[in-house]
């Protein structure tokens, strides 16, 4: 240690830029982890904070002591609690307003939620407990007043977390609670409360199965009979997020593997540097086993405090954005402790990788002959690199490539640097079009319009309409799998004029009883062409289809259906469904929107898979952006550690240059090529590693679901190699400025070797 630290002190500069380069490959190994960890766990954590229940029972209101006899008998139940659902409350705080309200008049009994500020409804009147989303978005909080309809000003007491449903205004409702004791002393004594929701906990979690089918078989007699369980939830809110967290996810693992990477070939780098030194050292006597001791001592020395700057920062960095992604879905951030030991666990991966990456390198070179390495080991000067002809821009291009191997290993190490910055961008071209183009969802219409079915002939003979047919949606549960959500989705004849995604397997649908359903719906039941879908809609009412294809849906990840309205109306003759407007192409659409408004319509664009919630979609752009330029600050140290290595092994060559006259601009000309001759071909690697192996590992994560159209375009491509070809200018600059402030008679010394 005393030999390591004495040998880091002699060289500041070195250990300095080295330390850089660990803290860079850190910084995106703390936005990778934090990430990761931060989207990966957050429904669990918040379900098990807020003691989310197994079964979630929705009826018709009831008296809760006619269910409660019931709910009683069933087996493997731990405790329930009867809640009163009121939806459409206007709310009301200050000069914001809404009219999609949900209150929840809670009872005794578990609560199913997480107070996180503030303290639970107690039995006062006058006192609301509000979702963290709406105290986030209308600045509430403990102390604050909210108008809750009909109810009047409440005090807000708490802020709550239910991970059963997606924060506001990512949702377009709001939930907020109020305690039964409270209301009813507003009413007449002897007042009761109805319930519609139950809520379900099972003594044992693993057979929450058994719990849910006799709570089926139990609730007949009650009508409008929903049933959702704990995994049923996890779908529902994992829709909302749908498959971008999912590639967030993806994202961090693969910057984990770029930042080991990274770390492993700048440890590499310095050992090269110092071929030399070791040379003297093994002439001295100095044992194979000390020498590999000693640089696994400096290197762990840098590592240390370098790889802890870096991933605090940017655990940091990312906290914010990850904090605020899991808020707008109702989930919980891992708390300090949490993060502290998995940063604490890379913290320990990354001394230990430099340690390693640094003593594989010195024991193999301490095993070689000393005057070898003296000569600066295995590098050899560069052959006719004096009589090129090319100027000083080749010159530098043929110093760089003289050591194929390590120029090999510095080329693919920033390439696929780059490619991760490709691939950030593909992401983030697909966020955008997930929001703005509805032809990512399959989708070909491009208007809705709320006017009756029998009135689709006005609208179709409207210059600029292609088509024009109600379009049925209904929210439903998968019958065979109890407590799977679904959306159906119907139209009176060819679906595909509307909606035509993909086809993975059978055909499409031609009759009433047949079905297409997304790959995730099929994957989550196990159906296929053949198969019987079974559906539970929001009446009760079992309906049957037989599944004659499957389609690749990212709408809801795939957990859909397409089917004809003929069933969907016998059951539910109330349905309504808005005509959707395919428009020709070319159309005037504000033309065809004010005509639509004069037939009396509402016309409204489709959205994409996230519709308007820009806000949500703004901060995942903000997390790739931020990892973006922690991986482009890798890609610069990348470029100087090459640069300076090839100047510290050509350092005779660089100085009779400067001493036959080459002033500071001839020297950022050599540099530049040398720069260019790594940046080039790393360009390359970049695209083609990102075209054949990131984006369709990534997208495979869709593949069971979708056709995500992943993949970074030309003009992404060129931004990346002009964005290198800046990093190689920056580099030379820099490399330049401090190889001019040299003495030249130092790399003089050097020219004998």
């Amino acid at each position: 240690m005393r030999n390591a630290w004495a040998g880091l002190r002699a060289r500041p500069g070195r250990a300095a830029l080295t330390g850089a380069g660990i803290a860079a490959a850190a910084l995106v190994l703390g936005v990778a982890l934090t990430v990761a960890v931060g989207l990966a766990t957050g429904f669990d954590r918040a379900a098990t904070q807020a003691d989310l229940p197994s079964v979630v029972a929705r009826f018709d209101e009831e008296d809760p002591r006619d269910v409660a006899d019931r709910v009683r008998r069933l087996p493997n139940l731990a405790a329930h609690s009867f809640r009163y659902e009121v939806t459409r409350v206007e709310l009301r705080a200050g000069a914001n307003r809404l009219g999609e309200g949900v209150v929840h008049v809670v009872g005794g009994g578990r609560r199913g939620y997480a107070v996180v500020a503030g303290r639970d409804v107690g039995d006062a009147a006058g006192e609301v407990v509000i979702e963290q989303g709406l105290a986030r978005e209308w600045d509430l909080g403990p102390g604050d007043t909210l108008d809750v309809g009909e109810a009047g000003p409440a005090e807000v007491v708490g802020v709550a977390v239910a991970p059963d449903n997606v924060a506001f205004p990512l949702a377009r409702t709001a939930r907020v609670y109020l305690s039964e004791a409270g209301l009813l002393q507003q009413f007449p004594e002897g007042s009761r409360f109805p319930a519609n929701l139950v809520l379900l906990w099972a003594a044992d979690e693993e057979r929450a199965d058994v719990l849910l089918s006799f709570a089926r078989q139990s609730a007949y007699g009650l009508s409008s009979v929903r049933f959702l369980t704990r995994e049923g939830l996890r779908s529902l809110v994992e829709q909302a997020s749908g498959i971008v967290v999912a590639l967030l996810v993806a994202f961090a693992i693969i910057a984990c593997a770029l930042a080991g990477v990274l770390l492993a070939a700048g440890a590499h780098s310095e050992i090269q540097r110092r071929l030399a030194q070791l040379g003297v050292q093994r002439a001295l006597g100095v044992t194979p086993g000390a020498v590999t001791a000693v640089a696994a001592a400096q290197g762990a020395l840098v590592a240390a405090p370098a790889a802890a700057a870096g991933l605090l920062v940017g655990g940091l960095l990312a906290a914010g954005g990850t904090d605020a992604v899991l808020a707008a879905l109702n989930e919980l951030p891992p708390g300090p402790g949490a993060r502290a030991t998995v940063l604490a666990g890379a913290w320990g991966g990354v001394v230990a990788l430099v340690a390693g990456s640094a003593a594989w390198p010195a024991w193999r070179a301490a095993r070689r002959p000393p005057a070898g390495l003296l000569r600066g080991g295995d590098v050899s000067p560069p052959r006719k690199a004096a009589r090129g002809r090319g100027g000083m821009t080749a010159l530098g291009a043929r110093l760089v490539t003289a050591h194929r191997a390590r120029y090999a290993a510095v080329v693919a190490v920033l390439g696929m640097a780059a490619a991760v910055v490709l691939l950030l961008l593909a992401l983030a071209s697909l966020l955008e079009r997930l929001r703005d183009d509805p032809a990512t969802l399959g989708k070909r219409y491009s208007l809705t319009a709320a006017l009756p079915a029998d009135r689709a002939d006005e609208v179709r003979a409207l210059p600029g309409v292609a088509a024009a047919a109600p379009r049925y949606e209904q929210r439903a549960t998968g019958a065979s799998a109890l407590g799977s959500p679904l959306r159906v989705i119907a139209y009176p004849g060819d679906h595909t004029i509307f909606e035509a995604p993909a086809l993975a397997a059978g055909r499409r649908l031609a009759g009433p009883g047949e079905a297409e359903v997304g790959q995730g719906l099929a994957d989550a039941l196990g159906l296929r062409p053949g198969s019987t879908l079974a559906i539970q809609p929001g009446d009760g009412e079992e309906l049957r289809f037989r599944v004659v294809g499957v389609v690749r849906a990212l709408q809801d990840e795939g957990r859909v259906a397409y089917v004809r309205p003929d069933r969907l109306l016998a059951a539910s003759p109330s349905l309504e469904a808005p005509l959707a407007v395919r428009l020709d192409d070319g159309a005037d659409a504000a033309a065809v929107r004010a005509a639509l408004a004069r037939l009396g319509a509402e016309p409204r664009a489709v959205g994409g898979a996230t519709g308007d919630d820009r806000g949500f979609l703004a901060v995942l752009a903000g997390l790739l952006r931020l990892v973006a330029v922690t991986v482009g600050l890798v890609c610069l140290y990348a470029l100087v550690q090459s640069l300076a290595l090839t100047v510290r092994e050509r350092r005779g060559a660089v100085a009779v240059l400067r001493a036959a006259g080459a002033d500071h601009r001839a020297l950022r000309r050599l540099l530049f090529g040398a720069a260019t001759a790594v940046v080039i071909p790393a360009a390359v690697v970049a695209v083609a590693l990102e075209e054949v192996v990131l984006a369709p590992a990534t997208a495979r994560l869709a593949a069971g679901y979708a056709d995500l159209p992943l993949g970074a375009g030309l003009g992404q491509a060129v931004a990346v190699s002009g964005a290198l070809l800046g990093l190689a200018a920056l580099a030379s600059w820099e490399m330049a400025r401090r190889l001019a402030r040299e003495p030249v008679v130092t790399g003089l010394r050097e020219t004998g070797r």
